[in-house]
């Protein structure tokens, strides 16, 4: 198995670089530093749409800065909002003891959760572990398990996380047509093509930008739909009767 370090890196599903982009980890380089985990730019408005994106981005920041106790706050959190890289790297971080009793148990339970969708990445080291834990660890990680489903499941985080990310987008369609400001992230006006007319870019390409974002968060959860672009609602010319 790799060491936390090595699968925080790895596994960034968001980190915001300076100039306030995404990273998804199919397309983050070989060889991330601390520094560049330290450096990474978590929009707080994200929170809004995508908390389990938003604070893994927080966990990932602070252990690049080895804040190893508060990255793993966060990477629980990002877990309670259907985060499966975040319970994954939280059974690494059991696996290997880090800044932590090891516990092989704890870390299949995280395994297990973070594979409930079968997502191949997830299920390989959920399945190797699990040909390698006696029989007692196993009641042992049953037991956890029992425990952890209540708040981290999927039946339970993701369609908490699927209403935080609809109520966000329906508060952005009240914005059709017109610029949205991301808090946190002055530069999210990069993610705009072209010449922008305003400081912000406009409420459609943050839509486009979040649910595509989500598109990652809510990997192979069937229970998820993508809300699509918004459309504004066009002025009539006619005069009321």
């Amino acid at each position: 198995m790799q060491n936390a370090m090595r699968v925080v890196k790895a596994m960034c599903l968001t980190v915001f670089l300076m100039a306030g982009a995404a990273v998804h980890a199919d397309d983050a380089p070989d060889h991330v530093t601390n520094q560049q985990l330290s450096d990474a730019k978590c929009a707080i408005g994200m929170e809004k749409f995508l908390p389990g994106d938003y604070y893994y981005c927080l966990g990932a920041q602070n252990y690049g800065t080895e804040h190893t106790e508060a990255a793993q706050r966060f990477f629980k959190e990002a877990a309670g909002w259907a985060s499966k890289p975040a319970q994954y790297v939280l059974g690494i971080m059991a696996l290997n003891g880090d800044h932590q009793p090891m516990d092989r148990p704890l870390a299949y339970a995280w395994f297990t959760l973070a594979a409930e969708r079968n997502t191949p990445r997830f299920v390989q080291p959920r399945d190797q572990l699990k040909a390698v834990l006696k029989p007692d660890e196993l009641r042992r990680a049953e037991a956890y398990l029992a425990d952890m489903r209540r708040t981290y499941a999927d039946a339970v985080a993701a369609p908490r996380a699927e209403t935080r990310y609809r109520d966000g987008m329906a508060m952005l369609k009240d914005k059709a047509g017109s610029s949205y400001c991301m808090a946190g992230s002055q530069d999210f006006r990069d993610l705009a093509t072209g010449q922008v007319p305003s400081s912000c870019p406009p409420a459609n390409q943050v839509v486009q930008f979040v649910d595509k974002q989500a598109n990652n968060v809510f990997e192979d959860w069937t229970g998820h739909v993508s809300v699509g672009p918004l459309q504004a609602v066009p002025q009539s010319s006619s005069t009321p009767q």
